[in-house]
């Protein structure tokens, strides 16, 4: 068996571009990714409104599909890829964070797996593979559904280095929960390490290629995905293990990977490697050795993030966790949208936001639009700081329709109905 590699590469906004190409064929990206098969880039948004190290950058998307067009892939087989999260919406999302922008500049398709997609039953996709599983068979006694696309399809997934309330810190393996799993997802948050590994599994499985490419020119510490502290830190990383590039993220970031569990069970299940002693660094050996020593998502948790340890792990699991199952659950959607929404991001976003957002990365994301860049990236990043519209109180109404979207299309909200109907 060939030792796992990961690249990682330091960059700037006038060579990000560049950097990206490098630093996908340093992982071997071709020998991966197949040229007959339709590929889709799984884009991370986990914040429709743009916070830095939350979601996938708008230059990460363009330098992978620029790195894609340059090395002779069909464009015609190239494709955004979005799931929907109940208190996430992706439409609002893909624009606030210029990912569409992108997407719709070199003419690709756009797919939203939860619009218009055929959905099958994983076990018709996996078959026996199903029988592995550590704890889906249990959360879903009856079963679920994986988009019916995916199977012999590439993927690419596009997530950034950033903590985790759930499992410490998130990356490549995170950014298929979403995608592979339909409805109910909660309800896999009290053994999401276990979930993880089982999505893995899944994905080794359907995927004709898999591959990941990691934007660490914003990182974010503290209680993420989304309230985080973002700082600059200017490094890709790219690997086809998706263990393996978790595991040097966690590095970087200043955690032992072997101590996070999702890792250390896939590693220990020979789905990739998660001890970094063992893996091939290829790239910029002295940008691999940092050490950034964040204090990670329990250090100062939101009042939000406490609360949910509570329900899944804690004194309320047994008096609250059960409502999630029902048609009651949506009070949980409410909640987070009230707090995340309409309380932490126009009240304390800016602030967490301000260092970054003076940098040339922040500069870059503001003028991106207009932004011309050359082969190797962006030569004028421009000279002010984003302007956020949806900052303060002028994000209320936005976050007011965020959560009438949540309430509509709760899951249990639209079971319940289509049985009222049924009847």
């Amino acid at each position: 068996m060939s030792r796992s590699k990961v690249a990682i590469v330091r960059t700037s906004p006038r060579t990000v571009l560049e950097d990206y190409h490098r630093v996908m064929n340093l992982a071997g990206y071709q020998d991966v990714i197949a040229r007959d098969a339709d590929t889709a880039l799984k884009v991370n948004i986990s914040w429709h409104f743009f916070f830095p190290g939350a979601s996938t950058t708008p230059w990460q998307l363009e330098g992978v599909i620029r790195a894609l067009k340059r090395d002779g892939y069909d464009p015609g087989l190239i494709h955004g890829c979005h799931n929907r999260t109940v208190v996430i919406d992706a439409h609002l999302g893909e624009r606030e964070n210029k990912q569409l922008h992108v997407i719709q500049s070199h003419g690709l398709r756009n797919v939203h797996l939860y619009e218009g997609e055929e959905w099958v039953n994983v076990r018709d996709a996996v078959g026996d593979v199903a029988d592995k599983f550590l704890v889906l068979n249990q959360v879903y006694p009856k079963g679920f559904r994986i988009p019916k696309r995916f199977i012999g399809e590439n993927i690419i997934h596009l997530p950034t280095v950033k903590t985790h309330v759930f499992t410490t810190t998130t990356g490549a393996m995170k950014n298929a929960f979403g995608g592979l799993l339909n409805e109910h997802r909660h309800w896999t948050h009290p053994v999401i390490s276990e979930t993880l590994v089982d999505l893995l599994m899944i994905q080794k499985k359907i995927h004709r290629g898999l591959f990941a490419v990691m934007d660490g020119t914003f990182a974010g510490d503290g209680p993420g995905p989304r309230c985080m502290i973002p700082h600059v830190k200017n490094v890709l990383l790219a690997s086809a293990d998706q263990v393996a590039i978790d595991a040097v993220a966690a590095k970087l970031m200043g955690f032992d990977p072997m101590n996070l569990m999702f890792i250390r069970i896939a590693h220990d299940l020979g789905l990739g490697c998660g001890d970094p002693r063992e893996i091939e660094i290829v790239g910029d050996q002295d940008a691999a050795r940092e050490n950034w020593h964040f204090q990670g998502p329990f250090h100062e948790m939101t009042f939000a993030s406490r609360m949910q340890h509570k329900i899944y792990w804690g004194p309320l699991k047994k008096p609250l966790e059960w409502s999630l199952k029902t048609v009651l659950a949506p009070w949980a959607y409410i909640a987070s949208v009230v707090y995340h929404d309409l309380f932490w991001y126009p009240l304390k976003g800016k602030q967490e936001m301000q260092s970054v957002l003076d940098s040339e990365w922040g500069r870059l994301f503001r003028s991106f639009e207009r932004a011309v860049p050359d082969e190797r990236g962006y030569p004028d990043v421009g000279d002010r700081a984003p302007e956020l519209e949806r900052i303060g109180l002028k994000v209320i109404p936005t976050s007011l329709g965020v959560l009438g979207t949540a309430i509509r299309e709760a899951p249990e909200v639209a079971s319940h109905l289509r049985r009222v109907v049924a009847r």
